[in-house]
């Protein structure tokens, strides 16, 4: 009994020194940001200002500093038939505009290109990579995945997209129908049955590069603050089921050729 209250007393003077822990977080949020053959260099110049204006915004870091511990981690990649690995911003706490700034000089640095393909799945199984090997700890974990095509390569979008929500990730959507085809069915239905899913997923439509930049804007505010809009986007009309394959057996279907794609 003596020497129980002895270690008691020990432990009370000098207590157990606790290795530091990574920054606290309040939301883990990877942008991945579809450059694939379908956009045109103009439309992809649109997309990427209209990241950097996103970040750049007070509007989000009053967001950011809204949040219970006042601090999120944010990273970024580009994919199209496969994840471009040089394209990835490195995770940056965010915590002020200094921050949103320095993590969207690095974004404005990265040159801008299309690629061949659509592969959804990858950018999700990539995101999901991304997302389970980040130290930071965290309430919250998204996966925010721009996109104007059916995933044609890899693995099937629904399947990496049941994987990624298993692990507790949340994938929101943000599609780019400035150029739609509807000789599948919606793009947007699809990405609400095939590739968006988690506690309270959401998708914003795009539908003109004027656009484009609010879109981003509200979506970061939105997943920042921990909500979801007030309206759910619905398809022009009525329609059955779509097939989460239909990437797959028209592959061609997004892919023109611009110049300067590669």
């Amino acid at each position: 009994m003596f020497r129980v209250l002895v270690l008691v007393l020990a432990l009370i003077a000098y207590p157990l020194r606790v290795t530091a822990a990574p920054p606290d977080v309040d939301l883990e949020l990877v942008r991945a940001v579809d450059t694939s053959g379908s956009m045109d260099m103009g439309e992809a110049r649109v997309q990427r200002l209209g990241y950097l204006e996103a970040l750049r915004h007070p509007d989000f870091i009053n967001a950011v500093k809204g949040g219970y511990l006042g601090r999120i981690a944010i990273g970024y990649f580009e994919w199209a038939g496969r994840v471009n690995e040089s394209s990835v911003v490195a995770w940056q706490v965010i915590e002020d505009a200094k921050d949103g700034e320095a993590f969207a000089a690095k974004l404005e640095a990265r040159p801008i290109g299309t690629r061949h393909g659509t592969s959804i799945s990858s950018a999700i199984r990539f995101g999901t990579k991304l997302i389970e090997s980040n130290a930071n700890f965290r309430v919250r974990r998204i996966l925010d995945l721009s996109g104007d095509g059916h995933n044609n390569t890899g693995l099937p979008s629904a399947h990496a997209r049941d994987d990624a929500l298993a692990r507790g990730i949340v994938i929101n959507g943000l599609v780019i129908l400035i150029r739609p085809s509807n000789s599948t069915g919606p793009l947007d239905q699809y990405y609400a049955e095939c590739v968006i899913g988690g506690p309270g997923s959401f998708m914003i439509p795009v539908r003109k590069a004027e656009d484009f930049a609010s879109a981003v804007r509200q979506k970061l505010l939105l997943e920042v603050s921990g909500l979801t809009p007030g309206w759910t986007p619905q398809p022009a009309a009525v329609t059955p089921p779509v097939d989460c394959l239909i990437g797959e057996k028209y592959p061609n279907l997004h892919e023109p050729v611009f110049p300067g794609n590669r």
